[in-house]
Parts: structure tokens; sequence; C-alpha cells
């Protein structure tokens, strides 16, 4: 009955994105006869010079427990803002836990302190209009606050608990690897997110920090203690820069910190250095197939590098000509306005403060369109390489440029995050006014001169996720090795008991103790189709879902009224499939969803308790009571059976790696056979669903034809 959730949400999915009917147009009224002026182009326009940069007085002292500390007063609004940066990051994580920062991220502040709940933390800050938020990164962890000027010492009071003491309780653990493993259940849903991550992976190398990603096994592998273990290792004074601004006084702000963080007083050895990025990929092209698309998403690119490189300015202005102006960009206007071949496109020196960035050109194009779009892109990468860049392009690039970076520093918390940052990276106070001069000094020929040096065309990697089907012209016309990019998510593997001749023995009489109790074997293996229906509501919204189920094994038919329509989901258990949704629009399955029907059929009585007649399946007793059923395509459930033999309740795992169980009630005849009419969903400790069973119908002479009618 997991289906039940399994395509509600689904069809959930599908009826967000239809689009809703355009409003009725309303009637023009007339328009205003302009006046004859002179029309003027936006050239024209005169803008005063740029102010002054200048960095507000900022008082930087270090607490007798040896955490940094930043002070910024701004009195404008009654507000006080803080920030503690960490030196910690999944760079530090170990392949075998990777995910261990993110749940860290999540759990630190969701699970409370020793005195208060996460639940109880956010209804007392809520009460006062403040927060307090954790998170960790690729190689930092932030502790943040907001709060009213008024309520500084109440917050101050939650945000030193969290930081120096977090408790991270099993709950929200649980919740928080419920959501992740979500996220990776979803990760191959949009081809822009394919094509940004493989490509990192790629430059990086799929098993350096940089490159791996979190996987169900290893999600599954973090512990509580792994996570009290982190805090134990990273959070300790020495390893903290204590970032706040606002209206306070600084001396008293100053005392404040002192008297409550004089006990925290953790030593641990200090942090290692940041690991070295050295791999290096070859180039070529790397396809990733996605038959449901009609366009294609790229990146294109190489290995860059530092914000604190000497060229790292020249490369700024020239990245900002070929392709990260806008509209005004090179790429844009001979891809996109010229050519047509391109719905977007944009080109990035992405440096990075600890270890070399990308250089990287991504967009999207028709799939038609893909191989002449990505000859046209690194045609212009070598334009650019080439020959000097126009007196205009030059002046636009600068000028932009300095003024995007003007606008980190438009404010201060703005200003004091930088400056922490370049505290954080070992950058000198004055970096910002050295590159504001690197910018103002960069030439034609400057930007000649880094193209040619660092813009190496014969390494790019290039990232493809689209329909090669529909490409026109295959990827072998770019005259580069063509890779083929495995986007399988690895499935969780199921935490089996150990089978033995007697476990076996005792599995097949546990099967035999189930049929008896639910009709008899003979009566199961009769069944040679069944329908039923149900109501199903979705805890979570209180939704309530008319559902109805027609099964001619291996094909299934699934129909909900949901509050917004019908929904029509269909599986031929071979790999095919489709759903129609509210509008009466249908559309392939995609194959997480071709998947997961797969793993319902399995779980789908009457065939589950006749799985003792399948060569395919092992049925092994794991006590007196309950016996574990899988399969070849590591399929697994636990079922738990009371004293008369009727199934109890169920276990498995999701296709995201989650844990639930099915509790059976309310056995009624159908047909000869005992079926379930009352069945709770629970996952992660809490309900789920509830589904009533209002009919059953066994052998009414359902053809598998019927059940993929559209």
């Amino acid at each position: 009955m997991k289906s039940a959730i399994l395509f509600v949400m689904a069809a959930s999915l599908a009826a967000a994105q239809t689009p809703a009917p355009a409003p009725a147009a309303k009637k023009a009224a007339p328009a205003a006869k302009p006046a004859a002026t002179a029309s003027k182009s936006y050239k024209s326009l005169k803008f005063p010079p740029m102010r002054e940069l200048k960095l507000p007085d900022i008082a930087t002292f270090t607490l007798p427990n040896g955490m940094k500390v930043f002070l910024l007063e701004n009195h404008e609004l009654p507000l006080v803002r803080g920030s503690a940066r960490i030196r910690t990051g999944n760079i530090f994580e170990t392949a075998q836990k990777a995910g261990l920062t993110s749940i860290f991220g999540d759990v630190m502040r969701t699970g409370g302190t020793k005195d208060k709940t996460g639940d109880q933390l956010n209804e007392l800050l809520e009460g006062i209009a403040a927060s307090v938020e954790s998170d960790v990164g690729e190689t930092s962890g932030t502790l943040s606050f907001n709060t009213l000027k008024e309520n500084t010492d109440t917050v101050l009071a939650v945000f030193h608990d969290v930081l120096t003491a977090p408790e991270f309780r099993q709950d929200k653990i649980d919740v928080a690897k419920t959501q992740y493993r979500g996220v990776i259940a979803r990760r191959n849903d949009q081809p822009g997110g394919i094509a940004g991550r493989e490509f990192s992976r790629l430059l990086y190398g799929p098993t350096t920090p940089w490159g791996r990603m979190m996987e169900h096994e290893t999600l599954n592998s973090v512990t509580r203690q792994d996570l009290l273990d982190w805090h134990k290792r990273y959070y300790f004074p020495e390893n903290v820069l204590l970032a706040i601004q606002g209206d306070f006084n600084t001396a008293g702000m100053r005392s404040k910190l002192e008297k409550l963080f004089a006990g925290w007083t953790v030593k641990q050895p200090k942090v290692p250095e940041f690991p070295a990025v050295s791999h290096r990929q070859a180039p070529g092209v790397f396809l990733a197939e996605k038959n449901e698309v009609t366009q294609t998403n790229f990146r294109v690119g190489h290995l860059g590098g530092k914000v604190n490189d000497k060229d790292y300015p020249a490369l700024s202005v020239m990245a900002d000509i070929l392709g990260a102006n806008g509209f005004s960009s090179r790429m844009m206007k001979k891809i996109r306005s010229d050519l047509g071949l391109a719905y977007n496109v944009s080109a990035n020196w992405n440096a990075e403060y600890d270890h070399p960035g990308t250089f990287t050109i991504g967009g999207s194009t028709k799939s038609e369109s893909t191989v002449d779009a990505l000859k046209a892109i690194y045609g212009e990468v070598e334009r650019i390489r080439s020959s000097e860049v126009t007196d205009l392009e030059l002046q636009e690039a600068k000028e932009s440029t300095l003024n995007s970076f003007v606008f980190n520093f438009d404010s201060p918390s703005k200003t004091l995050g930088r400056l922490v940052t370049y505290e954080y990276h070992g950058y000198p106070k004055d970096f910002i006014f050295q590159y504001q001069k690197a910018i103002a000094a960069v030439s034609k020929a400057d930007v000649l001169r880094v193209a040619k040096e660092y813009l190496k065309p014969e390494n790019f990697v290039t990232v493809v996720v689209g329909k090669p089907a529909d490409f026109g012209t295959p990827l072998s016309a770019l005259n580069m090795p063509v890779n083929k990019i495995d986007l399988t998510i690895p499935e969780p593997k199921a935490a089996t008991a150990k089978a033995d001749a007697a476990s076996l023995e005792k599995g097949r009489q546990l099967m035999a103790k189930l049929q008896a109790a639910v009709g008899g074997a003979d009566k199961l293996a009769g069944v040679k189709d069944y329908t039923h229906v149900a109501q199903v509501k979705i805890a979570a919204n209180g939704m309530q879902v008319q559902q109805t189920s027609k099964i001619v094994a291996p094909a299934a038919r699934i129909e909900q009224q949901l509050p917004f329509g019908k929904i029509v989901i269909y599986s031929d258990g071979k790999g095919g499939g489709f759903m129609i949704g509210p509008q009466g629009q249908a559309m392939g399955l995609p194959p997480q969803a071709i998947k997961q029907a797969g793993e319902e059929m399995f779980r789908l009585y009457p065939s589950l308790w006749l799985s003792d007649r399948d060569a395919g399946r092992t049925v092994n007793a794991v006590n007196n009571d309950t016996v574990e059923i899988t399969d070849k395509s590591g399929n697994f459930i636990r079922i738990t059976l009371d004293a008369a033999g009727l199934p109890a309740k169920a276990g498995y795992r999701n296709a995201d790696g989650s844990e639930v169980e099915a509790v059976y009630a309310d056995f009624k005849d159908a047909g000869g056979i005992k079926f379930p009419h009352s069945i709770k969903v629970n996952q992660g400790g809490k309900t789920a669903a509830e589904v009533t069973v209002t009919e059953y119908k066994i052998n009414s002479g359902l053809k598998p034809e019927d059940l993929g009618q559209k």
C-alpha cells in the first residue's frame, strides 16, 4: 500500500508541472499619443562616478578562550546580527560517510540543546521574531543569528548553547535523512543540475572531496555519534571566527561575549590544511542521456584558478567580455542573438578562495542544435584567444566587473562578511583595494595574454545532457572521444538476516502458516487478476485520495481521484508505462517511477504471500514470527505474523532508502481470501498515510490490455 503515497506524490508533481490557463485578455485602453521628443540611446545616459569604497571601523579582538571576534556597530536599525564561521567542511568527510556534514548542518540547530528541543527553540525564537540557523558547506561551517536589539541577550544565549553543546536528537537525524534520501532520489530530475554536477565531478574527480556524492549507503552509515564526534573535533573556540554587526555598543558587546563564552574552553589540535586539488581529467565529450527531454543542457571548460592569482583581475575582465556580462557578452550576441543556437549561454572564470575553481561555459539549446551550438562556443573561445578585444568591450567589462564587486560591500553586513572571509582564507585586509587597482589597470593586451595562457581548448571537458536521437548531428562530429555518463543511483543495501538451512526451513513453515491463515496456498495461486478500491489519507497535508488499483501481474494500473483532478498511472511491469494528468495530458513514466513500480509489484499480495513458490526469491526466518523475503533485484521485506498467522506488519526500505512500516488490520474475506482493509503506513516513526480499503474484486476477468488503455 506504499503505492498510495508513491503515486499521490507523483501525481502532485505532475499537476504542479501542468501550466495554469492564461487569464482572459483585457481590452486595452487607447494609447496616449506620445510627445514629439527626440529618440535617445541608452548609451547617451550619464552616470556619476562610483563613490570611493571605504571600509568601516571594525573592532577586532580575541576572547580569553581563543575565539576571534569582529564587531561592527550599525545604528541604522534596532537589529543585531551575527555569524560564527568554523574551519570545517565536507572536504574533511570520508567517502564512506559522504553526507555527514549535510546532516550535521541541519541537525545542529533542529536537534536543539540539552535544555530545549529544536521545536521548543523554534517556538521561543518565532515568538520574538528572531532566528538561529546552522549550515556546513564545502570549506566552512556557519552558525548565525538575527534578532531585535531588545532580545539580544536571549538570542545570544540560544546561539551560545547551539554552538557549544548541540544535542543532535535522533528523531531530527531521522527527519534529515528522510529529506536527503529524497534529494538523492531526485538528483537526476533536472538536466541543468545534472550538467553542473557531472562537470564538477569530472574536473575534480568523483572520489575527491569536491566530486564525490552522497549516496543512500553513505547516508545510512551516519550515526548520532558521528555528529557528536564531528562537533567535538571542529567546534572549539580557537577554530571559530565570530562576527557581529548591528545596534550595540562595542564595549558592552565585548563584555557580554567574554562572560557568555567564559566557560567554553575546549581545546583540540589545529585543524589540518585543506587538501590540494590534484585530479586531471582527460579532455573529451561526456554524454548523460535523458530521453524524456526536448532540449540539451551543456557545460564546457576545465579547471581554473584562485581568487588571489596574479592574473585573476584580467581573467575576470576577459570572462565578462566572453560570456559573463549577460546580453552584452560575445557568447550571447553571437550564439543566441545572431545564430539562434542557444536559449542561454554564459562563460565564467569561477575562482575559489582556497582551491582552483573552474572555467565554465554553460547553457542550453534545442536538441537538434546541440553540435552546432558547441562548435560555435569553441569558435568564440578561439576568437578571444586570437585577437584583441575592442576599446568599448574593455571599458564596459571593467566597469561591469568593478560594479558587481562593489555590491559585495554595499551594506555593513556584506562588508563585515567579506572581510571575515578574507581573514578566514588568509587574504590581506586590503585585498579589495588591490583587486580594484588591478582591474583598473587591465589592458586589451592583458585580456589577450590571459586568454591565450589560461584558456586551453585542447583540455576542454564537454558535458552534454539530452536526447542523442534528436541531436541531428552526432556528438562524434566534435572530433573528440565521446563517453557515456552513468546516472544510475546506487541502491541502499538491505540489512538481511543470515540464512542457513534451519532458518530457511523455518521461513517456509512461517509462509505456510500465513497462507493457511489468509485462505490457503491454492486460493492464492488461483488469483489471476484483482482490483481494490481504497480511501487514502496523507498525513502530511490531510489530503484525501480515492484510489483504484487494478492488477494483472506484472502489469498495474492506478487511478486516483485527487482534489485537483484525476490521475492515471500505468506500468506494464517490463519497463514501460505512462501517466495521465488532470488535464488529460499523457507522459511516459521516468526511470525512477518505473523502478518504484517494480518494487511495489514485489510487495504486492497475493503473489508476495506465495514467495516460497518463486525460484527467484529467498524466504528466511528472522525469528519465530517474522519472515524475511528478498529477490535477485535487491527487493526486501520483513513480514511479522500475529498468533493466528495473519500478517500483522511489514517492514521494508523505500527506493529513497527510508525505512517504512505497514501495519495491517481489519482482515475480511474477498473471494475466499482474507485481505487487510485497514493499513497504516509509518515513516521515521510517524504516520505517513492511513489507507482504508472499501472493496476487493478477485478474478473479474481483467486482461493486460485493459490496463494499458489511455
